[in-house]
């Protein structure tokens, strides 16, 4: 073996930053070539993407902003905004002085007038016997209970012995009654008309019963009415204002005798001179001057504790429109205290017709509000004037109401909503419009 020559080996030496085959053999290529061909590529296919990404990028911004304008214009409109140049509070639309009405000298006396929302007094009050003006709560609370149509007489209710030993304690006493028979059948209607129109103290116990149970149960029934009412110096006792511990003032009396009048069933029984009954027969009234100059009711009393008492109901054409005026004397003395009593009510009604007055409350093209919208503003006015009865100092309110949505570009002459006066039992609704267009947004707007 060591006789053999080694054949030496020759290795090239591995380097680890030697380039692959590929790239030795480009490295033998013309130095010109080998630069264009590692230039180009890179250089064109950067240009290319470069330019799709800007594409891209526009086609996303153009539909953006489509789609934003798109959005924009086709929003809905906004709402106007409509701001009233009248604040909603009291406001005197008559001078405040003072009306001075005939009182009387003894007892008491006051005057209502629910169209025009007053009631005034002869002076401070202080609750006394009433007698038979009780029975104005009677029917009140009744027909509150039970309440008839103008053509229905209502449930029949049958008298009972407690009703018939009413009659005959009434007739021993000298109570206002009327006859009745025991199983007896009279209608809610005729028991009402019965006790309104002939004052009957019978009726009203036997209507108190079959409304309540009981007459305690039934008195307690009115003292409430009475405090819901705002009767604040009233206490009642009985149904029929024979007991003198019944008390109330004139104008408390006014206060249910209001509400009553506007029942069309106690109304029409109140207007009525007479009323014809199974058993008691025909019976008259005790309301003193019924059917003169214009009186339609209400309701009278007597008792030698209370003196004679009227409540007197009248309509009286004022300015042109009808109106009813309610008055109340009560603790008169002397001869004939009903119809005196009667004769003053109807005095006090009289005089208080003659005080009533007629107020502007608002006049065509009147600024009612300010409409706006796009920037700009214009105004809302009174489409009409308009008058209400009025008395020195009553106090009336106003309001814009039911303001409807208005977008800009409304017409001149477009309704807005409405204004609203409210006075005593008097309602008035005017519509209110636009006196100019208002414009319309512009393009810029619309977008930003």
């Amino acid at each position: 073996m060591s006789d053999v020559n080694p054949v030496p080996v020759m290795v090239a030496p591995f380097f680890l930053d030697a380039p692959p085959p590929e790239t030795a053999a480009e490295e033998s290529l013309p130095e010109g070539p080998r630069r264009r061909r590692h230039a180009r590529a890179p250089r064109e296919g950067g240009k290319r993407r470069r330019g799709l990404v800007i594409a891209v990028l526009a086609i996303a911004v153009v539909g953006g902003v489509a789609s934003f304008t798109g959005i924009r214009l086709s929003a809905p409109l906004p709402v106007a905004v409509v701001t009233p140049t009248i604040r909603h509070s009291p406001l005197v639309i008559s001078d405040s002085s003072p009306v001075n009405l005939p009182w009387t000298t003894t007892g008491q006396s006051a005057v209502a007038i629910p169209s025009v929302g007053i009631d005034v007094q002869s002076g401070p009050e202080q609750p006394a016997p009433v007698a038979s003006l009780t029975k104005m709560m009677t029917a009140y609370v009744v027909l509150h209970d039970h309440p008839l149509d103008s053509g229905q007489n209502g449930p029949n209710i049958v008298i009972s012995q407690d009703d018939l030993t009413d009659f005959d304690t009434d007739t021993v006493s000298d109570q206002a009654n009327a006859q009745v028979t025991l199983g007896e059948v009279l209608t809610e209607r005729q028991l009402l008309g019965g006790m309104i129109i002939h004052s009957a103290n019978d009726y009203a116990d036997a209507l108190a019963r079959w409304d309540a149970g009981s007459l305690p149960g039934f008195v307690a029934k009115m003292n409430s009415a009475a405090v819901q009412l705002g009767m604040d110096h009233s206490h009642y006792a009985d149904p029929s204002g024979f007991d003198p511990a019944s008390q109330s003032t004139a104008g408390d009396q006014l206060k249910v005798a209001a509400p009553d009048m506007n029942d069309p069933v106690f109304a029409s029984l109140a207007r009525m001179t007479s009323i014809t009954l199974p058993v008691a027969g025909t019976l008259s009234t005790y309301t003193p001057l019924l059917g003169v100059q214009g009186i339609i009711g209400v309701k009278s009393g007597f008792t030698s504790q209370a003196g004679g008492c009227d409540v007197v109901a009248v309509i009286r054409k004022v300015h042109g429109l009808p109106v009813l005026i309610l008055s109340a004397v009560t603790g008169q003395t002397g001869l004939s205290v009903i119809g005196k009593a009667g004769l003053f009510a109807l005095n006090l009604a009289n005089f208080a017709a003659n005080a009533i007055g007629s107020s502007p409350i608002i006049r065509s093209g009147e600024v009612v509000a300010h409409v706006t919208a796009a920037g700009h503003t214009v105004n809302a006015v009174a489409s009409q004037t308009v008058h209400m009865l009025s008395w020195p100092g009553v106090r009336a309110t106003r309001v814009l109401i039911d303001t409807r949505h208005v977008q800009p570009g409304t017409l001149r002459g477009t309704r807005i909503g409405s204004f609203m006066m409210d006075l005593g039992t008097q309602r008035v609704v005017i519509p209110v419009r636009l006196s100019q267009d208002l414009p319309r947004e512009s393009l810029e707007q619309r977008l930003f």
